[in-house]
């Protein structure tokens, strides 16, 4: 039986769901990086690090490239960019209503 679309959308933002994760997709946008890179760019454990690449390659949206002893990752296609811009612009957005609601709180108490 195969997997509504829905199910399948929701996996893909599951598998997105992790900082570190996300922190890799921001850094390959500028193009391939060794693995000795990210872990200087993201500061955590080579082992926390190794296991979130792996869910990263496992769901296909980075792939590694192995020469000698190093490992480089890169993205697996430009829409993992693209998307990444769209989660910018809406947080962006979230954000900016937060900052007029706290400009709006704010006023008020002053005028208590």
């Amino acid at each position: 039986m195969p997997v509504p679309l829905y199910e399948a959308k929701a996996e893909l933002f599951r598998m997105l769901g992790h900082p570190v994760r996300i922190r890799v997709l921001e850094l390959l946008q500028d193009g391939p990086k060794p693995v000795r890179d990210l872990l200087a760019a993201i500061e955590v454990e080579p082992s926390n690090l190794s296991q979130q690449l792996a869910v990263l390659r496992r769901s296909g949206i980075v792939t590694a490239t192995r020469t000698g002893s190093t490992v480089v990752y890169q993205l697996a296609g430009g829409d993992v960019a693209e998307l990444l811009a769209a989660a910018r612009r809406i947080l962006s957005v979230l954000l900016a209503s937060r900052q007029e609601l706290l400009d709006e709180l704010s006023a008020t108490e002053s005028t208590r």
